[in-house]
């Protein structure tokens, strides 16, 4: 029998688990950029919950059944992707690893998933598309003045992005308490313990060096030059801060003619204005817990909503999902899609270059696993795998 991991590359049988590229990442991330990328809302209990309540699915294996093997595969929006499960957007990533975000989106093409740029990362719309050779999804945070979004949609249209993922779960920025203490709230700022904490970090501080100073890259243009912190952290506040109600994503929708997603949703009153707006997909998501510390876990979203609005449209899931076997839950409960982000940067700060394609190695693996135990032989067998 063979095992899960044989013939099984890029990978770095070190670091088998997520729980093991964490453990490196955390050495060699200063700790300021290390807490951005952990902390949650408030006291980060809705943080716990996302995490908690998947790991309280069980799922029951059918191990007597005929199986003929597996497959990964699965059709999304027109593409054939390799995997269920793809790289979810994350802001200021180059930040938390110099040029993470072009790792990831080569590690994403390569393997054939989905890697979604935030309008707040570290590299551009265009390089990005150019190392995805045009496959990477971008998550919009909507502007204040349409203009602004208008040109920011003409460069997506530009560079063919396949997937317009609109973020709405941002009316006002998170309180969150750990940025608050190491000076990456807005305005950001770097102190003598931040420096310290970066020299602690060889790795890192080299590849900093050697990379430059992160940046906004897809928002440079409309950036004024010599912007100093005070003036940067006044521009993002006053450029991004607003809802997104059913009147701007109703206007994204007229203009923006590819497939287009929702990220945040929760609800259902809101489930049902984006399926009345004729979206393609929404992404359940709680922002990875950095939001609204009272909200519930997103995979107790997706499993009444999945119930209620599967057929309907493409149910996606984010926030909280660590594993394979998670990946699987969320295929349970109703999930045509998966994403992570916070695993993948892991991977990145763990293993630098070779991180991203050692994390989506990692999870196939895991998956692979998974569906074996289980009996499935296709993605659609995991909706009738029976859960407690």
């Amino acid at each position: 029998m063979q095992h899960p991991l044989e013939n099984l590359e890029p990978y770095d049988r070190r670091y088998p688990s997520i729980a093991d590229l964490k453990r490196r990442a955390r050495k060699r991330i200063p700790k300021f950029a290390f807490d951005y990328l952990e902390g949650g809302c408030n006291e980060e209990l809705n943080l716990l919950r996302n995490t908690r309540d998947f790991e309280e699915i069980q799922l029951i294996p059918d191990y007597l059944k005929p199986h003929q093997g597996i497959s990964m595969q699965t059709e999304l929006f027109g593409h054939q992707y390799s995997a269920p499960f793809g790289i979810a957007p994350i802001g200021l990533q180059g930040l938390m690893w110099p040029d993470a975000p072009e790792i990831l989106a080569k590690a994403a093409f390569r393997h054939n998933v989905p890697y979604i740029l935030s309008t707040v990362s570290t590299s551009s719309i265009e390089r990005i598309a150019e190392v995805s050779e045009g496959q990477a999804w971008f998550q919009l945070y909507h502007p204040a003045e349409n203009s602004l979004r208008n040109d920011l949609l003409r460069r997506l249209a530009a560079v063919e992005c396949p997937v317009l993922v609109v973020l709405v779960d941002v009316p006002s920025f998170g309180l969150r308490y750990r940025e608050i203490k190491s000076g990456l709230s807005m305005p950001p700022r770097m102190d003598f313990r931040n420096f310290f904490q970066a020299a602690t970090c060889p790795a890192w501080s080299f590849e900093t060096l050697r990379s430059g100073i992160p940046e906004f890259a897809s928002l440079k243009p409309y950036m004024k030059r010599g912007m100093d912190m005070k003036q940067l952290g006044k521009f993002m506040n006053t450029t991004f801060i607003g809802r997104v109600d059913y009147e701007k994503l109703a206007a994204i929708r007229d203009l923006w003619k590819g497939n287009l997603v929702v990220k945040g949703i929760v609800s259902e009153p809101d489930t049902e204005r984006a399926i009345e707006l004729g979206v393609d997909g929404i992404i359940i998501s709680n922002h990875g817990g950095r939001q609204i510390d009272a909200g519930e876990s997103t995979i107790q979203s997706l499993c009444h909503l999945a119930r209620k609005y599967g057929s309907q449209t493409k149910m996606m899931i984010d926030s909280g999902l660590r594993s394979g076997p998670d990946i699987g839950r969320a295929l349970a409960c109703g999930a045509d899609f998966t994403f992570m982000g916070r695993p993948f940067m892991y991977g990145v700060g763990a293993l630098g270059r070779k991180g991203g394609n050692h994390t989506i190695s990692l999870f196939k693996a895991q998956l692979k696993q998974v569906m074996e135990q289980l009996g499935c032989e296709t993605l659609d067998d995991f909706r009738s795998v029976q859960r407690r």
